[in-house]
């Protein structure tokens, strides 16, 4: 098993961690084991398709018919000779 050390704990959360502690009748360490083991245990969902996720977000406002816009040629492009 690894173990940690956790410096700088402020004050206020570490004694938060003791009352919760006595009340789960737990050391620090082991209520600590738990809340890590909660937190970190929870499946992450994968990350998605950004396009898709934003399409999905508006597709219920419906589509916007924009005009079209006349466009130029392109010109050359230029040498470095």
């Amino acid at each position: 098993m690894a173990s940690i050390t956790i410096r700088n704990l402020a004050p206020p959360l570490k004694a938060r961690l003791r009352v919760q502690t006595a009340i789960n009748g737990r050391s620090m360490q082991a209520e600590a084991r738990d809340i890590l083991g909660r937190a970190l245990g929870r499946a992450v969902a994968p990350p998605g398709n950004l396009a898709a996720a934003i399409r999905a977000r508006f597709a219920p406002t419906g589509g916007i018919d924009l005009p079209e816009v006349a466009r130029e040629t392109m010109r050359e492009p230029p040498t470095f000779d």
